[in-house]
């Protein structure tokens, strides 16, 4: 659990970071135009997506709780057919009408 906990915000603070670089190198240059403009958007809104599904899918891994083991599963079930069995048994065993 705390490996897929430290993975995620991992996955979390990298995905900032790449972000806040990429749009720090994409805007500061000096070369000015609308053309480049609206090329530095488009890209600028690509990454931002990119990042911010992997910064969902790392959020995911480090919130979500671990699953039970099988051992547990499987004691749940075997606890439920023995109150199963117990019931048809005293189904059985009532007089019918």
């Amino acid at each position: 659990m705390q490996r897929d906990q430290l993975i995620g915000t991992l996955l979390v603070v990298v995905s900032i970071i790449a972000v806040a670089v990429y749009l720090w190198l994409l805007f500061i240059p000096p070369i000015a135009g609308v053309d480049i403009v609206l090329i530095k958007i488009t890209a600028a809104v690509a990454i931002v997506a990119i990042f911010g599904i992997l910064g969902w899918i790392g959020y995911t891994l480090a919130t979500t709780p671990p699953p039970k083991p099988i051992e547990e599963i499987e004691k749940e079930i075997e606890e439920e057919l023995k109150k199963l069995e117990k019931e048809t048994a005293a189904l059985q065993q009532q007089p019918k009408q």
